[in-house]
């Protein structure tokens, strides 16, 4: 029998999801044929979509959001861990990260429409409660206690990349990196037993470069900056994180912040509300929580600092790999 007969073979899967696309890299013994696996791959986040969407009207996301007041509704059991994951980390980050901002995201652009400035107005005058306040859930049956309009943007591709792993793993694959555009999470290790390797993109609107070198093994990484998705009002940059406080985007913020978790969905959802509450906030939060968090920032100069927090992470400016 030849030396290359018994080599593991590479797979490098993808196809669309939610505006971007998904990717699934991993290796498995010659002959296995990736055709199922990528089929399975691609129903996992196609659910994710057809239940969390804000683009699509008929998502069941939004016939939640067209519910009346009080009428209780039964939503898939995906979107109900979702949610309830959301208003865990809404009450832990002190409304920081707030799946009830619906109306604000909307309103400034970040949604299916243009932005609109009546939108805009009403958005910033609303009276504010934050969703884990509002809704209240029941197993699958979720009740809104009050107007609300909820926005998974902040954590459904993170859950849509843990779907990617746990399908990946219903055909014994166990060791492979998955991602939907920079969410991703690694499996095991590669085969020759090296981590995962990660790139952490340094926070630049014209072209996507490396700041830092991140190797993952077990484990998810999230980045939530102001560089890809933003709006220019009166000259100023605006990114699409919001303020739940101010029904509008951030006024300030870190260019980015980098989460570590055990999970996607937990990486995606804290990596928003880091960048809500900013790096020293956001640093004693994170130790709270056990994670490590690495925040970018802009100095007067134009140039980037780094500011890192947990045990993956140090202090000093000059690090750029974490092992």
């Amino acid at each position: 029998m030849s030396k290359t007969s018994t080599e593991p073979i590479r797979h490098a899967l993808s196809g669309p999801t939610m505006g971007t696309r998904w990717s699934a890299l991993f290796f498995t013994p010659p002959g296995v044929d990736p055709g199922p696996v990528q089929a399975a791959l691609q129903k996992a986040v196609d659910d994710v979509d057809a239940h969390m969407s804000t683009w699509k009207p008929d998502s069941d996301l939004m016939r939640l959001n067209r519910a009346p007041v009080g009428e209780p509704v039964e939503v898939p059991a995906d979107l109900a861990r979702v949610l309830a994951l959301g208003l865990r980390i809404g009450r832990a980050s002190g409304g920081a990260f707030d799946i009830g901002m619906g109306d604000a995201v909307h309103a400034w652009g970040f949604g299916p429409d243009a932005a609109d400035v009546q939108g805009i107005r009403a958005a910033m005058a609303a009276p504010r409660r934050p969703a884990h306040e509002v809704l209240e859930l029941q197993g699958t049956l979720v009740r809104k206690r009050g107007p609300i309009a909820l926005d998974l943007n902040g954590i459904a591709k993170g859950y849509g990349v843990d779907r990617l792993a746990e399908t990946l793993r219903t055909f014994g694959i166990e060791a492979a990196l998955v991602g939907i555009d920079g969410e991703m999470r690694a499996l095991g290790l590669r085969p020759d037993g090296e981590a995962w390797t990660i790139a952490v993109e340094a926070p630049d609107t014209d072209r996507r470069a490396p700041h830092a070198i991140l190797n993952l093994q077990d484990a998810a990484v999230a980045t939530s900056g102001d560089y890809r998705h933003w709006v220019s009002v009166e000259g100023r940059h605006l990114s699409h994180t919001m303020d739940p406080q101010r029904g509008a985007p951030l006024l300030s913020s870190p260019a980015s912040v980098t989460v570590i978790a055990p999970t996607c969905v937990e990486a995606d959802a804290w990596a928003t509300a880091l960048m809500v509450v900013g790096p020293e906030a956001g640093a004693v939060l994170a130790a709270r929580q056990g994670l490590s968090a690495l925040f970018l920032l802009r100095d007067e100069a134009g140039g980037v600092r780094s500011q890192g927090c947990g045990h993956l992470f140090t202090d000093t400016a000059s690090s750029r790999s974490v092992d």
